[in-house]
């Protein structure tokens, strides 16, 4: 920390992630409450009766596979309208301010969400709540990317996904205690009691407001400072996170120059909303979009919000499959830890193809164990079985439904989790960034919201079908990424112009990212004897940037 503010990059990101925190917070109160007495009978549109096998107890199956979905689905509608105004909100007021913003709708939507009399009144918060997550996970990314040193931007950015796992697996836990507040009779809820939701959905607006009073201690990105033409505050938050302060610092003076050389040539160009598909820009917007769209529908969220139905659908219910279930949420968190640690080195490529290409066996092998060993199963009211549920396996490849959903996760983990929100900030420049992954983003929660509304009536009515469908995607994303998706590790926010400038195809750009790579610490190396104090706030000529072809030569050198 220098001069009341907070510089240390890791300790920014871990500030900045409590955003994801909350994303992490709103799956984790849907999947441990959804399927419990107190909630099912509390909400319910269907038949309330008494249990039969506990006396005094009350029982229902709950809301119907569509209202549920759209309970579900209400916090993704939410997150698509935050994301989709975010850019506008970002580049007018800052990065900071719109992740101050966010923080301030969540805790109006907690509160509403806490003291809910009916479904209306649960869907209302949950839309504030979700424009909440919108906006931050949207430019939380955005924030840590254009802070962030090249070198270690895909982890302090997977950090997003890290917190996310954070916060499903923490509120899980915190949902689970919660379930034993109030009367138990038979050793579950007595399907009467409200305090056993209500408590949870009021604890998560705790990190919240945490994150708001260190806000203002927190710099703004550097890159938007620059973009509003306050270059002297640029670099010295350039200089206080990337060098302790040291304004001539060769790393910074290069990434300044950069960063300076980027904005003026931008600034003859428009940065509305169409300009995302003007220019040559409209093949970037559409990987930006589909990192976004295959991140959802390789079914994780669907794992998140429904594991409980898929361990009704193999056999375990009650407190056995909410305290079994959280085992997934574990090794969410764990598994994330690799890429964190290794995916500046692994690339956005090959951990995001051998990701896809695991989930599809996964996803394939679980239909294959329900088609040949489930059957139908009627739900029934009196032993409060939720209505989605209409398939069952038993014995041994029960288990095998659940290693396998483990493995999907842990799959999915340091794969399409962490590359998801690090790779569309790394597409744009500052002038478009900002827009470019609130779209991007806004598409990741429209299609949240889709699945979210489709899998319950899907788990209902095609039952173990839904995964052949996620299966299929997921080999059409390998596919995708194969022909489409550039590399952009290690390169500059300011470099990667020069990847989509280079026509070379998508699967040979790892080298171009390598030139870059040595072109850079060439440039710090000329730049070390040239201080802050005789930097002119202008570009160098284009034409003493080295030529892509150039680039290449050195690197086959």
């Amino acid at each position: 920390m220098g001069r009341g503010k907070i510089t240390n990059a890791y300790v920014l990101t871990a500030l900045a992630c409590v955003g994801g925190l909350l994303f992490g917070f709103d799956i984790a109160s849907m999947s441990a409450i959804l399927a419990t007495p107190n909630y099912l009978v509390y909400f319910s549109n269907t038949e309330v009766t008494e249990c039969n096998d506990r006396p005094g107890a009350l029982c229902s199956t709950g809301p119907d596979s569509d209202l549920q979905g759209g309970i579900t689905a209400s916090m993704a509608g939410g997150s698509f309208l935050g994301a989709l105004v975010s850019g506008a909100l970002t580049d007018l007021f800052g990065r900071r301010a719109a992740i101050f913003i966010s923080c301030c709708v969540w805790v109006i939507g907690s509160v509403i969400t806490c003291a809910a009399q009916n479904v209306a009144m649960l869907i209302v918060g949950r839309i504030l709540c979700g424009a909440c997550v919108g906006i931050a996970s949207a430019q939380v990314p955005v924030y840590l990317s254009e802070l962030a040193p090249s070198h270690i931007r895909g982890r302090l950015v997977g950090c997003q996904q890290w917190a996310i796992t954070w916060g499903i697996c923490i509120f899980y836990y915190i949902s689970y205690g919660c379930s034993f507040i109030g009367t138990r009779i038979g050793g579950e809820q007595d399907g009467r009691g409200t305090a056993s939701f209500r408590t949870p959905w009021g604890i998560q607006m705790i990190p919240a407001i945490v994150l708001m009073c260190f806000i203002p201690f927190m710099p703004e990105s550097p890159r938007w400072l620059a973009s509003k033409g306050r270059w002297d505050q640029a670099l010295e938050v350039l200089a206080d996170v990337h060098a302790k302060g040291d304004k001539n610092s060769p790393t910074v003076l290069a990434e300044f120059k950069e960063i300076q050389t980027n904005i003026e040539e931008e600034s003859k160009d428009g940065s509305g909303y169409l300009d995302l598909f003007r220019n040559g820009y409209a093949w970037r917007t559409h990987i930006a979009m589909f990192t976004q769209i295959w991140s959802q529908l390789t079914g994780m969220n669907v794992m998140m919000y429904y594991i409980n139905y898929v361990f009704n659908m193999a056999g375990i219910s009650g407190n056995t499959a909410l305290l079994s279930s959280s085992i997934q949420y574990v090794i969410n968190v764990v598994m994330t830890v690799p890429a964190l640690l290794y995916l500046d080195r692994w690339g956005r490529r090959p951990t995001l193809m051998i990701g896809s290409t695991l989930m599809t066996i996964w996803l394939f092998g679980v239909a294959g164990l329900m088609a040949n060993y489930g059957e139908y199963y009627q739900p029934n009211p009196a032993l409060g079985d939720p209505d989605v549920v209409r398939w069952k396996v038993d014995g041994p490849a029960s288990k095998a439904i659940i290693a396998f959903s483990f493995l999907f996760v842990a799959s999915f983990a340091p794969t399409w989790g962490p590359v998801s929100w690090c790779l569309p900030p790394e597409l744009f420049g500052t002038r478009l960034r900002g827009k470019a992954v609130s779209i991007a983003t806004s598409c990741n929660w429209i299609f949240n919201f889709a699945l979210s509304y489709f899998v319950p009536p899907a788990f209902k009515n095609i039952q173990w079908q839904s995964y052949v469908i996620f299966g299929c995607f997921t080999v059409a994303m390998t596919i995708h990424v194969f022909l489409a998706f550039p590399e952009t590790a290690s390169t500059t926010l300011e470099e990667v112009d020069e990847i989509f400038n280079s026509g070379i195809p998508a699967w040979r750009t790892r080298s171009l990212a390598k030139a870059n790579k040595l072109e850079r610490l060439a440039q710090e190396i000329a730049q070390g004897g040239e201080g802050a104090d005789n930097l002119q706030f202008r570009s160098r000529p284009s034409d003493q940037s080295p030529s892509t072809e150039e680039k290449e030569r050195k690197l086959e050198a």
